[in-house]
């Protein structure tokens, strides 16, 4: 994987709950890694779901390995907010591909 092609920076952000102190708790997204990405594609596509079909922006992420990156995680890039569908390993432990979907 090229340096010069990870010309893109995303933040990787996991779910996290946080006790207040009146003892509430709160859902928040704790940042995971700051990482350099490219952006490989970057389209808005028809997915077909159980209800019919729907619109959604679909963006894949190229970004050297990180250990532990799950589908339960999110991407935030130039302020949207993007989840992550599927991971996919490139090579052996040399890059992963992070196909996103925008939120809503």
């Amino acid at each position: 994987m090229r340096a010069g092609k990870l010309d893109r920076t995303i933040s990787i952000e996991r779910e996290s709950e946080i006790v207040t102190p009146s003892g509430g708790v709160v859902t928040t997204w704790t940042n995971l890694a700051t990482v350099r990405a490219q952006i490989v594609t970057q389209s808005a596509s028809e997915f077909s779901t159980g209800y019919g079909e729907a619109e959604a922006g679909t963006v894949v992420f190229r970004i050297r390995y990180l250990d532990g990156i799950t589908t339960a995680d999110r991407v935030t890039y130039e302020g949207a907010h993007y989840n992550v569908k599927e991971i996919s390993e490139i090579g052996r432990r040399r890059g992963l591909e992070l196909r996103a979907v925008v939120t809503r």
